[in-house]
């Protein structure tokens, strides 16, 4: 590849920012590259945020939320965007990670402009392109235009290799999700500020007592599947001492749901949504998570803490046959069932609550670098001549 290869990287929400950040700075560290990063403005506070904790700077944003904005204002509005920042800057490649509208956005407009694409988090699959919505279906579209698909996993490769990808444009590197924790943790022990934040933030949450930390917020789950999880909560609120810790997420479709169920249960914290370092903090801290998210799945495997996965689907099976994580969906009785089982019964909660490293061993950006053609930092390959 030439010297000075132009890249840029475009993200918009929170864990497209921690799955970047340490790509990001990992191109960065490499000689002959000009790496620009380009942020949408899809989830502005959590994301400068997220890349400020990391130490990334942005170069430039496109703005593109607004008020009760759609899917498609969204993506029209991004697709627009990007457009211009591949006009200015002429890269050769264009980085997207994962499912977002974001991703699939600057995907798309870099094919109308031949840029190649590579996609960070590739080949992941559920196989209903309504669940997760509109994540799966988004993943599809940009696959379609990606030249290089970097994939967490052998199982993501498998899936593209099903959907005749070619096995040329597919490298299995892990999960820079697994880079990022990495980094956070040490981070996270050094700082006292991050427990004073947490403690900040739930001021009644007692950090010597057992804790489950709960994430939820799918799209999909709006309605009484929500709400039936919510009550599930409560459930095992009402049945057990044990505190839970719930970051809300500021959707109006998430706020008003959580605060008229779960709101005045003593035993539950209801906060706003807190920085990755408190998020990362409380998860080392809790006996197990009850999560939608994806990438809690993925963290949350490599801490050596159970997962309980709210979905109907989930596009991470590895941890789930691993014997770390179960799906238990939306189901009130399922969730009350299998969370008061980790908390009361000790055999199952052994087997559950260890540390795999199905989704990564903390290298991929380091490979991602390698497979763009960037050559290592003239440190690394100073010592490499020497160990010759």
């Amino acid at each position: 590849m030439a010297v000075d290869t132009r890249i840029l990287v475009v993200l918009g929400t929170r864990p497209e920012a921690i799955k970047l950040a340490p790509l990001i700075r990992e191109l960065r560290r490499r000689p002959g590259q000009r790496t620009h990063v380009c942020l949408t403005g899809q989830h502005r506070e959590m994301v400068t945020s997220v890349l400020g904790f990391f130490h990334v700077e942005t170069d430039s944003d496109l703005e593109v939320m607004q008020p009760n904005q759609s899917l498609s204002g969204l993506a029209s509005r991004a697709l627009a965007g990007v457009d211009g920042i591949l006009t200015s800057f002429a890269p050769e490649w264009t980085i997207v990670q994962g499912d977002t509208t974001t991703a699939f956005a600057a995907a798309l407009a870099s094919y109308h402009r031949r840029v190649k694409v590579a996609h960070v988090e590739a080949g992941l699959r559920s196989y209903d392109r309504f669940h997760p919505y509109p994540e799966e279906a988004n993943r599809l579209m940009t696959a379609a235009v990606t030249d290089m698909h970097f994939c967490p996993t052998a199982r993501a490769r498998e899936n593209l290799l099903a959907e005749r990808v070619p096995d040329s444009a597919i490298r299995v590197v892990g999960n820079t999700v697994i880079d990022a924790l990495q980094d956070a943790l040490v981070r996270v022990r050094a700082q006292a500020e991050v427990e004073r934040a947490v403690r900040a933030a739930f001021p009644a949450l007692r950090l010597d007592r057992p804790l489950v930390l709960v994430t939820g917020h799918r799209r999909e789950s709006f309605g009484k599947p929500f709400e039936d999880l919510l009550l599930a909560i409560r459930d095992v609120a009402r049945a057990e001492d044990v505190q839970f810790v719930y970051p809300v997420h500021l959707n109006p479709n998430v706020q008003r749901p959580v605060h008229e169920i779960l709101g005045g249960v003593p035993n539950i914290h209801l906060g706003e949504p807190i920085g990755y370092p408190e998020l990362v903090f409380l998860a080392q801290e809790c006996r197990l998570i009850l999560t939608d998210s994806g990438g809690i799945q993925e963290e949350a495997a490599a801490l050596g803490r159970p997962v309980l996965v709210m979905r109907e689907v989930t596009e991470r099976r590895e941890s789930v046959e691993a014997g770390v994580s179960r799906l238990v969906g939306t189901d009130r009785a399922l969730i009350v069932e299998w969370t008061l089982r980790l908390l009361r019964d000790e055999a199952t909660y052994r087997q559950m609550a260890r540390k795999v490293d199905v989704y990564g061993d903390g290298h991929a950006s380091a490979r991602i670098a390698d497979a763009l053609g960037l050559a290592p930092p003239a440190a690394e390959r100073a010592a490499a001549a020497v160990a010759e």
